[in-house]
């Protein structure tokens, strides 16, 4: 039962997310790519780059913040997939790794966007 409440919540988290990347005005190319057994949450683009975003979704009483669970071993899986998808679509704007962080209160939800978390250390 747990797992499904998991999946359920971090779907509606990804909803919640891309409705508020929507209404800052970026354009949806990709929800839930996958790139071998790796999957970007969403994809976005505005006029100059295209954005990776990783979504994080919590429940409230949180004992970490959502964004804090996106650790190197995330992050390298994230660029691992966004390369697969630069290269299949053969992108030519700037990348950047965003965080959404969506955290369930008891009345409502709280929506914290961090762009450009974090860059490849390449």
């Amino acid at each position: 039962m747990e797992k499904k409440v998991t999946v359920e919540k971090g779907k509606e988290g990804e909803d919640i997310a891309l409705k508020f990347l929507l209404e800052k005005g970026l354009r949806l190319l990709e929800r839930n790519w996958r790139f071998r057994h790796l999957e970007l949450d969403i994809i976005m683009e505005d006029e100059k780059m295209l954005h990776i975003v990783e979504v994080r979704s919590r429940v409230y009483p949180v004992l970490i913040e959502p964004v804090e669970t996106v650790d190197i071993v995330k992050q390298k899986k994230v660029i691992a997939a966004a390369n697969g998808f630069v290269k299949r679509n053969r992108i030519k704007k700037e990348v950047v790794f965003d965080i959404v962080s969506v955290v369930f209160m008891p009345q409502g939800h709280t929506v914290e966007y961090f762009p450009n978390a974090f860059a490849p250390s390449w």
